[in-house]
């Protein structure tokens, strides 16, 4: 099945990427069970979510995970490690050897200026011989970014660094609750990021300096339950589609019921979809512009080619729904 996707149609793969702390001895059998619904990407987490004084056995925890999951024969999700640091990660690469074949690649924590070198010359050296590329995440949740004094001129510099190692960057992802958390804010299950004013203005920075040239996706949203009818679900929907409004593409999930939300946002419309097939085929003789499928909007090639091409990558990958 994986055939069918190419090299362009990867960023839009990690989808709803699900965070699961590295000392969870039973996700090899949950992944391998097909336990998590919709499940497109996991990311085995050794920062937050684990105490300095388990970090260690974490650690080997997560070397047998992987080397459990590479000897299965089940179809698994895209892998990747959240490190620490720039060291961490050169010490997690020794320690996994072989076992690190199977991931998709890192998730890299507090990215900015004081760390980004060194990540990218790691990453460097780390795909020199390898046959199938690793590929790094960067998440953009640090102090220096949110400052408002010199937010766009480091943005633009964290930007110059990605674009020197462009072909190992997959996602660029954003921590909106580390942000929250430096003002002392906190959303409801029934308000969304957007309303959070200063939030909202880093947010929208960061999509205007990357979501040209990379795939953002969209901020972690902390509710989740069993019942998708609730609150929680609905809040996480219009959020969601804010993200999407704004150019981001996919969302950080910590819980499973998050994950058939985020697929199921993902499916194209079926009017997008007729829309993106006509602007990238383009056959109208002489004119550059003409009515959608439908009839009720206007497709001009130069201006919606680029939405076309995404639209289409991401209904390959999710397929098309009806309505709205």
């Amino acid at each position: 099945m994986q055939n069918k996707f190419t090299r362009d149609d990867l960023p839009y793969r990690v989808g709803g990427l699900l965070y699961t702390p590295a000392l969870n001895d039973g996700v090899v059998e949950k992944i391998v069970k097909h336990d998590f619904k919709n499940l497109t990407a996991l990311a085995l987490c050794l920062e937050d979510s684990i105490s300095d004084d388990s970090l260690e056995r974490a650690e080997e925890q997560l070397k047998k995970t992987l080397t459990a999951l590479s000897e299965s024969s089940a179809d698994l999700p895209l892998l990747f490690v959240r490190v620490r640091t720039a060291d961490h990660l050169a010490k997690i690469h020794n320690l996994l050897g072989e076992a690190e074949s199977i991931l998709t690649g890192y998730v890299l924590p507090k990215f900015d200026l004081t760390n980004c070198d060194a990540y990218c010359q790691l990453i460097r050296k780390y795909n020199l011989g390898r046959k199938d590329r690793l590929y790094i995440m960067p998440i953009l949740e640090s102090k220096t970014v949110a400052d408002i004094g010199n937010r766009v001129d480091i943005l633009w510099s964290i930007k110059s660094h990605l674009d020197s190692v462009h072909e190992y960057i997959l996602n660029v992802r954003v921590g909106g609750n580390d942000f929250s958390n430096m003002y002392g804010l906190r959303r409801s299950e029934t308000q969304n990021i957007y309303q959070i004013g200063v939030i909202r203005d880093i947010l929208v920075n960061i999509i205007n300096v990357f979501a040209s040239d990379f795939v953002v996706s969209g901020p972690v949203w902390e509710y989740f339950g069993t019942d998708d009818s609730m609150p929680w679900a609905e809040g996480l929907r219009k959020e969601i589609e804010l993200d999407q409004l704004n150019g981001f593409i996919g969302k950080t999930a910590i819980h499973p019921s998050q994950l058939p939300i985020i697929y199921e946002s993902l499916k194209v419309r079926k009017c997008d979809y007729d829309d993106a097939s006509s602007i990238i085929n383009w056959s109208t003789d002489g004119l550059a512009v003409a009515k959608s499928a439908d009839g009720q909007r206007m497709n001009e090639v130069k201006c919606h080619y680029k939405w076309a091409t995404r639209i289409m990558a991401l209904a390959k990958i999710y397929g098309i729904r009806e309505g709205k």
